[in-house]
């Protein structure tokens, strides 16, 4: 398959720096979650009150209301039919005696989907950890790199950052924007050159420099899938070389806006990356949030990060009580 048809929209430029006012309130996960998924819920919790009233019982007419809605939310087929197949089992064995029963019933349904998949991340014991940041081009890949440089710069670690996408133009400049914003380093080659080099020198100056972290981003587009999983393994090879073990993660970014239509391209990542975890952007600007459990039914893959906004500490770690709650409540 031709990857340049599939991944040849460039990202947007990284946005100004914004500088918070005094005034705004610190929100918890929990209030940046709900914030971040304000337009599903309402279309979400809009619909399981429309499918039933709070007094009335749920019976097998309402639950075939409710698979539409949730289909309606990005949730996608192999999802919802899991989840409706349970409500029915649920509902045929001891009922549904409302539509609050039924939203608790559902929050426990979706919860236990992506806690399925969960799993805490793996830190070397002895640093540097190296992460490789892939994605289609479009996805905010590199945008989301910065970000979480400075969401690791928060929590105290040392990070470098590795310019590896050498592919597209600009690329690199928008990472040293980031990097500059973020106040961490980055190592980089000239437009064209090899990724696995400039890996290479970053890796030599982390371990020099007693780095925590290495985050490195890497081509979104390349002419043929063949050629993205030879510059992957390449890359994979020359980690492994200087750092034994690395890379210890490979994310993948996601766009949440594209829905469906991101899975797809989502799939031939997973084929070409090992891919350990998933880097969800722009959840605030959709009302089809249910993305989230469509990828941990059908990728097998947990979103470890959300995107929650255009600041640069705009990204958190993805909690799913918070997201469930957030979601349904």
């Amino acid at each position: 398959m031709v990857f340049s048809s599939l991944f040849g929209k460039r990202p947007a430029e990284p946005e100004p720096p914004s500088t918070p006012t005094s005034d705004q309130p610190k929100l918890s996960l929990f209030d940046r979650m709900r914030q971040a998924v304000t337009r599903t819920r309402e279309s979400l919790s809009d619909s399981i009150s429309s499918v039933v009233a709070l007094t009335r019982e749920v019976d097998q007419a309402s639950l075939d209301d409710l698979e539409p809605r949730l289909l309606a939310a990005d949730i996608g087929s192999a999802t919802t039919a899991i989840i409706m197949e349970n409500l029915r089992q649920r509902a045929f064995r001891t009922g549904i005696e409302s539509g609050a029963q039924l939203k608790e019933i559902l929050k426990a349904e979706l919860k236990q989907i992506l806690d399925s998949v969960a799993h805490p991340i793996q830190h070397p014991a002895t640093p540097p950890e190296v992460i490789l940041m892939v994605g289609v081009n479009g996805t905010g890949k590199t945008t989301t790199t910065g970000k979480l440089a400075n969401l690791y710069r928060s929590q105290g670690r040392s990070v470098l950052l590795c310019a590896a996408d050498t592919f597209r133009a600009a690329a690199i400049e928008q990472l040293e924007v980031w990097a500059q914003r973020s106040d961490v380093p980055v190592i980089k080659t000239k437009q064209g050159g090899d990724p696995s080099a400039a890996l290479y020198d970053a890796l030599t100056a982390a371990k020099s420099r007693g780095t925590n972290v290495l985050i490195a981003d890497t081509a979104g587009r390349l002419h043929t899938k063949t050629d993205l999983m030879k510059e992957l393994d390449k890359m994979r090879r020359t980690a492994e070389k200087l750092v034994p073990g690395a890379p210890h993660q490979t994310f993948l970014v996601m766009d949440a806006t594209t829905g469906q239509n991101g899975l797809q391209q989502a799939r031939l990542f997973t084929e070409a990356a090992r891919v350990t975890g998933i880097v969800l952007t722009k959840l605030d600007g959709t009302a089809k949030g249910g993305i989230v459990l469509a990828i941990a039914t059908e990728l097998r893959l947990p979103v470890l990060y959300a995107g929650i906004g255009e600041k640069i500490d705009d990204l958190i770690p993805f909690d799913s009580s918070a997201f469930i709650d957030s979601l349904v409540g």
